[in-house]
């Protein structure tokens, strides 16, 4: 992988991971589309290491409150019912889902679940689910609304996005819509929820990084850093974009560019 490879697809994971229109999925078209090779599965999960540095940062007091709510609720019952204490209940069961399912099915996640007409075929299906939990979603309870449920039912949405073109933060943005969150109060959870899981993938998947068709150590750790930049920025978009937007726009992407993908594809145009 060149330096410009590298800066490109940087740029391109802090800008997809959080919309909800999938990295995973734009760091295998956007080569596909320039010509170049897979930067495969290992790439992708480090990288997510630098978007998630990004949330770790901007909810650095949120994830402080988190922890610390936890643990002193352990020990003394009136801090349990607390909404941070009852938030790091909440993530850990709702991580569990992935956890389980990305062991299991690691070698197909890592080997054979790259195909574009797989990404092309998530991208529209999850995209038209959007669109229905946008429309039909209730959206009047606030974050201070969650429950076990929510975190739980978020959770197996979330072990949705080990199949490219999903998008974990379209899955759990979607789940949280059905369950009549408020598309703010979804997308925070989903920020938040993602830490354990992506942290955990990244760190597992690192030790491909410099191995044979795998990129390199310093193409890796340049996109990783731009990744975190570009990364927070999105972050800070989405939250004030879905206080007054809807997530048309992205539906209407993920659709158009499914579409696009099957035609190319079909046509041998890219590979």
């Amino acid at each position: 992988m060149s330096t410009l490879e590298a800066i490109v697809l940087g740029i391109v994971q802090g800008l997809t991971e959080f919309l909800p229109i999938s990295s995973t999925a734009h760091l295998r078209i956007v080569p596909a589309f320039l010509g170049w090779e897979d930067p495969g599965a290992a790439f992708t999960a480090v990288t997510q290491l630098g978007t998630m540095a990004a949330v770790v940062v901007y909810f650095r007091r949120d994830l402080l409150r988190i922890v610390v709510a936890w643990a002193r609720g352990l020990r003394d019952p009136s801090v349990r019912g607390t909404l941070d204490a009852r938030l790091g209940w909440y993530i850990g069961l709702g991580t569990i889902p992935i956890a389980v399912f990305g062991f299991v099915f690691r070698d197909p996640i890592e080997n054979g679940a790259r195909s574009l007409y797989l990404i092309a075929a998530a991208l529209i299906v999850l995209g038209l689910v959007l669109l229905a939990a946008d429309r039909r979603g209730r959206r009047d309870r606030g974050f201070e609304g969650l429950t076990a449920r929510d975190g739980a039912m978020i959770g197996f949405a979330q072990a949705l996005a080990l199949v490219p073109g999903v998008s974990r933060s379209g899955a759990t943005l979607t789940a949280g819509l059905f369950l009549g969150l408020e598309r703010a109060a979804a997308a925070r959870y989903s920020f938040l929820l993602s830490i354990p899981a992506v942290v955990l993938s990244g760190l597992f998947e690192l030790r491909h990084i410099g191995g044979e068709g795998s990129a390199s150590v310093p193409a890796t750790a340049v996109a990783t850093v731009l990744a975190f930049v570009v990364g927070y920025a999105s972050i800070a978009f989405l939250l004030r974009f879905l206080v007054a937007h809807s997530t048309g726009v992205f539906v209407g992407y993920r659709v158009a560019l499914g579409i696009l993908v099957l035609a190319l594809a079909a046509s041998g145009t890219i590979s």
